[in-house]
């Protein structure tokens, strides 16, 4: 320790709050010295009783003083010890420091908090324990994650049965901006090396936000005055996925320095972090309900003409009408997706420190996630009408059926997805008396989705049908937690010997489609915090300005998707181009054993090839436009030059202006009753938001067919004396504003020095995601026959609002070891709801059956009122110094409103994400090696209403996802005082996420993401 920091403990010890941080420093600098003997027991030195909490000084920019900001972490006095034991001074308590130091700071904080917190903190700096954020968050009571499906990764969190929008993220204290379109953040754009600390507070901080009904995660990043002095932490590692079997890289370097009299310091990290996957999908696109006529089922003979028209001649035939309610799959198919995931983390902080009364802190915060994912797949679609031989179940579903002139389609698809934020802030705080303490904080945050002329989505669609086209029949052969359906009678005109027969392939549909948003925030935070004795007053105002621009942009809007659709001469058709170059074909991926463990059979193989040059060999044909091109779609195609240009959706453009204003005030008491300690926090937050959106409207006004695919429909754009199919566009501005009061209130009761009783009410509110707010209504120029679709937002719905109740006891029985049960009920109103209704749209007529055309409509609206209850389990034990110990935890969840399958209602609701979940983690720390076996287990739950085909008459169907049981395990070993080399295996157990529709054997995906391996090294100084 230098002499200035000597000094200025000793400047500050007249003050209680500073005492413990003094000892805590003065301590970890006597362990440098070697007189003073390691000791690896967790109990206090001089008595057998479990030591009292040592609180941390917390890394949150909003609960902190001046002073208290410039001194250092208690994880920075324990970080020197090496090998990983605990340190003890003369008459000082031990500082266990690695995994068991860690767990003892998370234990401390919340202890200490007068709300239900949550904390996971670093080991030490540039050692954090997982590497993945949302990894982290699941192994804390009644939270849950949920994985992307191509990468594996852990993106979102759930917390008590409340997941995506209802959760909001924070980095040190400010909301962060995003343009995925949603509220929530993806996790997996979060580089994880050097995070300092996460926190979750399952009951409000109205001093921080009150607008998260699940939960606030307040993600800590270190300061130069976290550490004093000059600091160097690296890291470097390789991973490997099974299936991949490339190995790739993550690197990362934080540099901390602060000057010799610690009034300056300056922080800057930047991370490297790469992954490849190779992940095996099975899927069916959407299960929609309608009806079926009795001719269409197994048995029945003779001419079958399905119909609803109560006016056709069809109609008169019983066996015709269309009146028995079930379920069919609309397009079955199975890819492999080869994904990338690149991504580059940056920030800098600078903190100046002139006195013990002043601390202003700068930062910036930059990422950069790339994901490349190339997709190789077969598809066939199916249309209800068309469908014979139907088997269904004693719930309706399709179990086995056949479909004559089924076309087939081999795809290819170049994806990427950039997603790019940055966010610099500023932040001041001045104690003006040693009791009164003022802060002001100022942020500006943006966020990309797809910056620059980058192509989402470029797809290349070959295949054959019409006159190849074959009688395919489909089948389900189980659940979907262990079975896929299979397809048999595939091949050109049913010749399963010529599934891949290169001669018989030709062009079909070429999509490419790019989302483009934007969402720029700018906040404002300024508080005043008076303390004296047991007695804490804050009072203070927020301010948001949150404005989001969405934008699409594809081949569907021009119609250019179809200009070469058809197949080509070998399928009867004059369109489309066929054979197509050999040289264009790179090889295959095979279908065998494609989802190990999973019954069901699939066609052989799929090609591999690219969808770029696919395209180049179109646009090589020459301008159709110019000179006559034998294949293209001159029947449907207007205004194509020979390049798949792009063209913006006007439906799609959306702009979204939030702002909210936020007045609060808390009041924390620590007393007595009778004789024992009381800690009491009350808080009232109001928030008032203003909020403007401007879409553009646009209606159909006819369809044309299409001569290259009987199965296409589409909305012309006009031109070449064509007739736009579209009406005017028109700009659309709805205006929409609310205010509410949020009160909380803590109670913490210390029955004994180890046992704590918690009682804890609150309300608290979630906004609707902004992709919600269009005011218009779109319908897309791309369309099926009989599968017509469109969507509309609201941009006056309300916020949900919750009243929160929460009764928890914790018993600290020793140290490093703790037992709690939380009992919680969340009563819930003005829930979203996205019904599908079947309705005409201006009068437009379906060509197909002279009919005004039924569209599934999608739209949303403030619905039900729902109760979910329930109780989390959390048990952490460790054993003396054997260095073994473990976490467990439980929480069981359910609701007044579950999901009723049988109602087939437009308006069907339940409360979505609610499943009962488990985690295990046991762990061995000591003489500097450790291992960790993480255990995660999480029930079938309602994911979300809507499946990537929402065509239904019944609503909009619901996916849910299939139980989850994965194995993690991570080692390291410290090979000296500052290096240490560590190893990761993930998902051992080749766990794979399957989901289904209303019933659990309507599979919708099982994707199959393999397992993961690293290996790397760390540095620190």
């Amino acid at each position: 320790m230098s002499t200035s920091t000597r000094a200025r403990c000793g400047a500050r010890g007249f003050r209680r709050l500073h005492v413990l941080a003094c000892a805590t420093s003065l301590a970890g600098f006597g362990w440098a010295s070697p007189a003073l003997a390691q000791d690896g027991n967790l109990q206090n030195s001089t008595t057998s009783q479990p030591a009292a909490p040592q609180p941390a000084v917390p890394s949150t920019a909003n609960t902190t003083t001046a002073s208290e900001a410039g001194q250092p972490q208690d994880a920075a006095t324990a970080q020197d010890v090496s090998q990983g034991n605990s340190a003890e001074g003369p008459g000082e308590d031990i500082v266990v420091v690695g995994l068991r130091g860690s767990l003892q700071r998370n234990l401390d904080l919340k202890r200490t908090s007068s709300g239900v917190v949550d904390v996971i903190s670093a080991e030490d700096i540039g050692k954090f324990p997982d590497s993945n954020v949302a990894a982290s968050l699941q192994r804390l009571p009644g939270v849950s994650i949920q994985r992307n499906g191509s990468r594996g990764e852990p993106t979102g969190i759930t917390v008590r049965g409340f997941g995506g929008d209802f959760n909001t993220t924070l980095y040190d204290g400010r909301r962060i901006s995003t343009a995925t379109g949603g509220r929530q953040i993806d996790f997996s754009t979060v580089g994880v090396d050097f995070i300092g600390q996460l926190s979750v507070l399952k009951t409000p901080d109205v001093s921080l936000a009150s607008s998260s009904i699940g939960a606030t995660v307040d993600i800590a990043f270190p300061k130069p005055f976290d550490h004093p002095g000059f600091r160097v932490a690296a890291t470097g590692s390789g991973s490997i996925q099974d299936r991949s079997g490339k190995i790739v890289p993550t690197g990362g370097l934080l540099i901390s320095s602060t000057n010799k009299d610690e009034t300056f310091g300056v922080l800057a990290d930047v991370i490297y972090t790469k992954r490849d996957t190779d992940t095996n999908r099975v899927y069916v696109s959407g299960w929609p309900g309608g009806n079926y006529a009795p001719c269409q089922l197994a048995g029945f003979t003779g001419t079958c003409t399905p119909t609803a028209d109560t006016n056709s001649a069809a109609y008169a035939t019983a066996s015709n009408r269309q009146n028995l309610p079930g379920w069919f799959p609309q397009q079955y198919g199975a890819e492999q997706q080869r994904v990338q995931d690149e991504r580059v983390d940056a920030r800098i902080a600078l903190q100046y420190h002139p006195s013990d009364d002043l601390m202003l802190t700068i930062d910036n915060n930059f990422s950069r996630q790339k994901i490349t994912q190339e997709n190789y797949a077969f598809g066939v679609w199916f249309s209800q009408g068309s469908l014979r031989n139907v088997t269904l179940d004693s719930n309706g579903t399709a179990t086995d059926f056949t479909q004559t002139g089924t076309p087939t389609d081999f795809t290819a698809a170049l994806n990427k997805q950039i997603l790019q934020t940055n966010q610099t802030g500023l932040n001041v705080k001045y104690d003006a008396t040693s009791n009164l303490t003022l802060e002001g904080d100022v942020a500006y945050a943006k966020s990309w989705l797809n910056p620059g002329n980058v192509i989402g989505s470029a797809n290349g669609d070959i295949g054959y049908g019409n006159a190849l086209s074959n009688n395919l029949r489909f089948s389900v052969l189980g659940d979907s937690k262990d079975a896929f359906p299979t397809i048999s009678g595939y091949g050109p005109a049913g010749n399963s010997a010529g599934w891949a027969d290169q001669s018989l392939i030709g062009s079909h549909v070429t999509v490419n489609q790019t989302q483009h948003n934007t969402d720029e925030l700018v906040q404002f935070r300024g508080n005043a915090t008076w303390k004296q004795d047991n007695v804490t007053l804050k009072a203070g105002g927020q301010y948001y300005q949150d404005t989001f621009n969405f934008r699409n942009q594809s081949t569907f809007t021009n119609n250019f998707w179809q200009a070469y659709a058809g197949y080509g001469a070998p399928s009867g058709s004059t369109t489309g181009i066929s054979p197509l170059p050999s040289s264009l074909y790179q090889g295959s991926v095979s279908l065998n054993n494609f989802i190990p463990g999973f019954k069901g059979s699939l066609p052989p193989s799929v090609f591999v090839f690219s969808p770029i040059a696919y395209q180049n060999y179109l646009t090589s044909l020459g301008n159709p436009s110019a000179t006559t091109v034998p294949g293209f779609n001159y029947g449907s195609v207007n205004g194509f030059t020979g390049t798949f240009d792009e063209a913006v959706d006007p439906g799609s453009v959306l702009r979204v202006r939030e702002r909210t204003w936020s007045l609060y005030f808390s009041a924390n008491f620590k007393t007595e009753i009778g004789s024992l300690p009381f800690t009491f926090n009350a808080g009232l937050r109001n928030e008032v938001t203003n909020l403007v959106s401007t879409g553009q409207g646009r209606l159909p006004i006819y369809f044309q067919t299409s001569i290259a695919d009987p199965t296409l429909l589409s909305i012309p754009a006009g031109g070449n004396g064509v007739p736009p199919g579209y009406t005017a566009v028109q700009a659309n501005t709805v205006r929409n504003s609310y205010s509410y009061l949020l009160p909380s209130v803590d109670a913490k009761l210390e029955l004994t020095d180890n046992l704590i009783l918690r009682i804890d009410a609150s309300r608290t509110l979630t906004r609707p995601s902004l992709s919600l707010l269009n005011p218009v209504l779109n319908v897309g120029s791309g369309q099926r026959v009989g599968a017509l679709s469109a969507s509309g937002g609201n941009a006056t719905l309300k916020p949900y609002l919750a009243d929160n109740f929460d009764l928890g006891a914790e018993w600290y029985y020793r140290r490093n070891s703790y037992l709690a049960v939380n009992f919680f009920l969340k009563n819930v109103s003005n829930f979203i709801v996205g019904g599908v209704t079947r309705q005409a749209i201006n009068g437009v007529i379906d060509p197909t059956t002279g009919t005004l055309a039924s569209f599934a409509v999608s739209q949303q609206v403030n619905g039900p009122d729902a109760t979910v209850r329930g109780v989390e389990l959390a048990l952490q034990q460790v054993f003396g110094d054997t260095g073994f110990g473990f976490q467990a935890n439980a929480t069981f969840v359910n609701t007044n409103r579950p999901y009723d399958s049988t109602n087939i209602s437009q308006t069907g609701f339940a409360v979505t994400g609610l499943a009962n979940s488990a985690n295990f983690v046991g762990f061995y720390d000591k003489g500097g090696f450790q291992f960790r076996t993480a255990v995660n287990w999480r029930d079938k739950y309602l994911l979300q209403f809507g499946q990537n085909q929402n065509t239904g008459s019944f609503g909009s169907e619901p996916t849910f996802v299939n139980q989850s049981f994965q194995i993690d395990l991570t080692t390291s070993y410290d090979i000296s005082k500052n290096f240490s080399v560590f190893g990761e295996a993930l998902n051992v157990n080749n766990n794979q996420q399957s989901t289904h529709g209303r019933y659990s054997n309507q599979l919708l995906d099982v994707f199959d993401y393999g397992r993961r391996y690293t290996v790397g090294a760390r540095y620190r100084f």
